[in-house]
């Protein structure tokens, strides 16, 4: 069975973001970028599942700049077979990744597609849904456990009540938590090891997809700044002020 994972580029969570001075977007020139922690999570359990023998293939696939190729080698460096870069420099929004990515599951076939639940850039949450409804397959979001056997995976999920579990037939697509595992340590020699692996590089046109935005972002600002809080002599004056000051209650 192949197993597919779509991981992104992001600005590396450790990095503080900043808004470019003409409210365009945010500033990535100059900032570390990394893959997505999500993702980095849908990958180590593709991994995973080919070591216990469930899977054969790991196909890690990224939609981006040339520089995705990064990402990609990272992918290859925790355990993926080989990888796939659809190169663009159009900005791509979740519908269209989700296009590019149902394009990629008609070629290759997957008996599983695994995502991360977000990325921590946009945070849309959209990308999974969108390509299960695109390819016509069964979807399980927020896993923090999977298991697969004959034909079938059982996935835990985390809602707001708790968990729950559901049963689904393969193919499907399976989006991961923070809690599904913890990424393995990348080792120098995988490192040098996933130089030498396969990485085939599309065009968005080679896979008869057009990734042209349907949405313009107009301005990106910084939230206001949080005002000091007030200390208070008794409960009484607090429930005065949440009454007449702040009126949430």
């Amino acid at each position: 069975m192949k197993v597919l994972v779509a991981v992104k580029r992001v600005v590396d969570y450790n990095v503080k973001v900043r808004v470019k001075s003409d409210q365009t977007g945010v500033e990535i020139a100059n900032v570390k970028m990394s893959m997505n922690p999500f993702d980095e999570i849908a990958i180590e359990e593709a991994v995973r599942l080919r070591e216990k023998g469930v899977a054969t293939e790991v196909i890690a696939v990224s939609c981006g700049v040339s520089q995705c190729t990064e990402t990609l080698r990272t992918a290859m460096a925790i355990g993926a077979d080989r990888a796939i870069l659809v190169e663009t420099t159009e900005e791509l929004q979740p519908l269209a990744v989700a296009k590019l990515l149902k394009a990629l599951v008609d070629k290759e076939q997957p008996g599983l597609v695994l995502l991360g639940k977000q990325a921590i850039d946009d945070d849309c949450n959209q990308t999974g849904q969108m390509l299960a409804a695109l390819a016509g397959l069964a979807q399980a979001t927020f896993a923090s456990k999977i298991e697969v056997a004959d034909g079938k995976a059982t996935v835990m999920r985390e809602v707001d009540g708790g968990s729950e579990t559901l049963h689904l037939s393969l193919p499907a697509v399976i989006t991961a938590d923070l809690r599904l595992n913890e990424p393995r340590y990348v080792t120098l020699p995988n490192i040098m090891k996933a130089k030498k692996k396969q990485l085939d590089i599309f065009k968005p046109e080679d896979l008869g997809v057009d990734v042209k935005p349907h949405i313009k972002t107009v301005k990106v600002s910084e939230p206001p700044k949080r005002s000091a809080g007030v200390m208070v002599a008794d409960v009484a004056t607090l429930v005065a002020k949440l009454k007449n000051e702040a009126k949430v209650i």
